[in-house]
């Protein structure tokens, strides 16, 4: 499943809100995403499985390797430097990624009897802590696979999203001041000022930085940065009896939007 998880986190674990106690701003506090509020962009993904090669034109940025089992070179992507697809049959392929030469996650694609439903499943310990993290999601098929391919080509839009482990779906934030203090139970962590320069997100494989800004009096903005490049924007704003949260994420790079509902914790 390169096209959804090669680029970092699981799309969700990106999206991941929360924060820690202090009063000094509405976010401040504990928040869990709940996945089942998650709208995912419309753009489909598109992937083509054909005479031994694979390739994903709508990846960020686009694959294309050999379907041989082996893995293969890939420049780019921040959290895998060496890709493989294997065809396990002729519904099922499954995905391994490296990164520095270690293994850090795999992904399986399954097509439906009907060839309509594409159900994908992910585990990753690609985080500081070496957490296992699981995530599935199911996509709906709108545009055919050309003769001759793999099941899996075509083009897909991304539905629902779900058995995503704990670990993914809380972060903790710590307001003191203008300052905040970012922990995920994965191990990633961070403390910026708010309108400060950006900082490093500590343990992240992408080695994302991070700068952070008020939204109103209730809300915030993250804003990601690798490689010199914002990749990424999260805004989060706090509902007004403060027991809930809207987040929007805006994936950058492949110019998408992903939008949420956190509880608090």
């Amino acid at each position: 499943m390169i096209r959804h998880f090669a680029s970092g986190a699981a799309a969700l674990v990106a999206l991941a809100i929360a924060s820690p106690a202090l009063a000094d701003h509405p976010i401040a506090g504990t928040w869990k995403l709940d996945p089942a509020t998650a709208k995912l962009p419309a753009k489909p993904d598109v992937m083509l499985l054909k005479d031994g090669t694979y390739s994903c034109s709508t990846c960020t940025p686009a694959v294309t390797v050999p379907a041989d089992g082996k893995f293969h070179k890939v420049t780019g992507h921040s959290y895998s430097d060496e890709i493989s697809v294997t065809i396990v049959d002729p519904n099922t392929v499954s995905y391994g990624y490296r990164l520095k030469g270690k293994d850090v996650s795999s992904g399986t694609d399954t097509v439906s009897a009907d060839g309509n439903t594409l159900t994908s499943s992910f585990k990753s310990t690609n985080n500081a802590n070496g957490t296992p993290v699981d995530q599935s999601m199911t996509e709906t098929r709108v545009a055919p696979a050309p003769a001759g391919a793999h099941a899996i080509s075509g083009s897909w839009k991304p539905g629902a999203v779900t058995g995503v482990s704990e670990a993914a779906l809380t972060v903790t934030y710590k307001v003191d001041g203008d300052t905040v203090t970012m922990t995920q139970p994965t191990g990633e962590h961070y403390t910026a000022t708010f309108g400060g320069p950006f900082v490093p997100l500590v343990g992240d494989p992408g080695n994302t930085m991070i700068a952070v800004k008020k939204l109103g009096d209730r809300g915030i903005e993250e804003i990601n940065k690798r490689g010199g490049k914002v990749v990424g924007v999260l805004q989060v704003n706090v509902a007004a009896d403060g027991k809930s949260a809207v987040g929007t994420y805006a994936n950058n790079q492949a110019g998408t939007k992903t939008t949420y509902t956190a509880y608090r914790q």
